[in-house]
């Protein structure tokens, strides 16, 4: 048979390969086997997952700098100071918060 060779930090062994027999049952080490609903589900929808997961943090971006500069421009409204000029007023506003936490 063939011979492998493993080395380690302190140990360096040799494996003799007896044969290439594989075993009637595919199951893997940790219990799953290839027919297991995560990986159909993955070959089959994988790509549309993505394609939503995308979309979705898309959206949840756009929100959160909409809500954001909504309640900066409302604090400018009630002649607060503007954040730029060293005001610190929109951390009083709840939909700021709304934005930043989004």
């Amino acid at each position: 048979g063939s011979l492998i060779t493993l080395s380690c930090l302190s140990h360096r062994v040799v494996c003799q390969v007896i044969s290439s027999a594989v075993p009637a049952d595919s199951v893997q080490e940790n219990g799953t086997s290839d027919s297991s609903w995560i990986t159909r589900l993955e070959n089959n929808y994988g790509f549309y997952i993505g394609l939503g997961l995308a979309v979705f943090s898309s959206f949840l971006i756009g929100s959160s700098i909409i809500l954001k500069k909504k309640g900066l421009l409302r604090l400018v409204e009630k002649g607060g100071t503007r954040a730029g000029d060293g005001g610190h007023g929109y951390l009083k506003d709840w939909l700021w918060w709304a934005g930043l936490l989004t």
